[in-house]
């Protein structure tokens, strides 16, 4: 028998749907304006997104977390099947085709809500003790996180690695990691650095980083700077929005579309698409900070992160601060993996969350769906 139980929405996290959705309508106008023909795909992948968090919401996540190594491995052996069976484009060898329908994934891009769901069960099965993870647990847990980090810089795909080292470390950090571990780490780091740049980096990602540090900014860079500094406080029309408009300023839609949003709002648009994705990343943080459930803490912090690396190298990439790398602007940027990649974990926070507390769960052989 299912029912609805509506006092489940009370515990509901609406805060984050209402901050999600001007995103989702600006980048879709935006994107609208640029190629018409993105637009209506970015719509089909935003349906596939709801869908999918609808599903995923209407899962019992707990009692499923026995799934989640299955999914780890799963993930993983995807990233191995790359490495001997994967599909080149431009020197990287990062997807896997998909026989039948033409189509291919991007198994990287799957990883990542893995991870911070193996890192979530986890954490919940063995808390840290009080000052911190000591050296074997944190090891045990670095392995989970370097695997997928070394399988993915070896196709090479050196910024969705860091991302995924960022958001893994960054968790860990956040739930406590013994003092003198930390110390280490930063020492390592320094002098780690370095040498990682001049033996281990390929020569395009060097041109990048030189190219990042020259007084002369590249070509992509400079269209985007000029875009931005066009768009004054409220921004231009279409029509004289010349910089995407005469296809000046390149991947108007992706890479560099926080410069066309400048371009047509202004500092002023600008502005409210930062302060969104502020409040965004400070209700995530709020979220983890005020529950002691260590599900719900990981997700909510892992998603605080992402949303404010992507964020922070997508636009610093734009206005020259930062090395030109394909880093999406979260839920905002064209593409349908990074999109569904947000929807899935917010749908597992939500599911947390509101299905936090066991008599919401079902009882003797009635089921509340929803």
């Amino acid at each position: 028998m299912w029912r609805f139980d509506k006092s489940i929405l009370s515990q509901f996290d609406f805060v984050s749907i209402i901050l999600i959705i001007p995103l989702v309508v600006m980048s879709n106008w935006l994107i609208g304006e640029a190629v018409p023909a993105l637009a209506q795909k970015q719509l089909a992948y935003v349906g596939v997104a709801i869908l999918t968090f609808i599903g995923i919401f209407a899962l019992p996540i707990r009692k499923m977390s026995w799934v989640t190594p299955f999914i780890y491995w799963l993930n993983i052996i995807l990233l191995l099947a790359v490495e001997f069976f994967g599909h080149a484009r431009l020197g990287a060898q990062r997807w896997i085709e998909i026989p039948f329908i033409n189509a291919t994934i991007q198994p990287s891009e799957f990883v990542k809500p893995a991870l911070i769901l193996m890192l979530a069960y986890l954490i919940n099965k063995t808390p840290p003790p009080i000052g911190g993870y000591r050296l074997r647990d944190f090891m045990r847990l670095s392995m989970y996180i370097l695997i997928p980090f070394i399988l993915i810089v070896k196709e090479p795909d050196l910024g969705t690695a860091l991302v995924l080292l960022l958001i893994g470390y960054g968790v860990l950090f956040f739930v406590g990691i013994y003092w003198k571990i930390i110390a280490v780490i930063t020492v390592s780091i320094v002098i780690v650095i370095p040498l990682a740049y001049k033996y281990a980096l390929h020569d395009y990602q060097k041109v990048r980083i030189q190219d990042f540090l020259s007084e002369k900014p590249s070509y992509h860079v400079q269209q985007s700077i000029i875009a931005i500094g066009s768009g004054g406080w409220t921004g231009k029309s279409k029509e004289e929005a010349t910089q995407t408009q005469m296809k000046f300023l390149p991947i108007a839609t992706s890479d560099f579309i926080f410069a066309f949003v400048v371009e047509r709002t202004g500092f002023l648009g600008a502005l409210v698409i930062i302060s969104i994705y502020i409040l965004l990343v400070l209700n995530m943080l709020t979220l983890a900070i005020f529950n002691t459930d260590y599900y719900i803490k990981v997700v909510s912090v892992a998603i605080s992160f992402m949303i404010f690396i992507y964020m922070g190298v997508n636009i610093a990439m734009t206005i020259g601060f930062a090395p030109v790398v394909g880093v999406p602007l979260p839920m905002f940027s064209y593409g349908g993996s990074s999109f569904l990649n947000f929807m899935i974990l917010f749908a597992i926070m939500q599911n947390l969350i509101t299905f936090r507390y066991k008599d919401l769960y079902d009882k003797g052989g009635t089921k509340s769906f929803l």
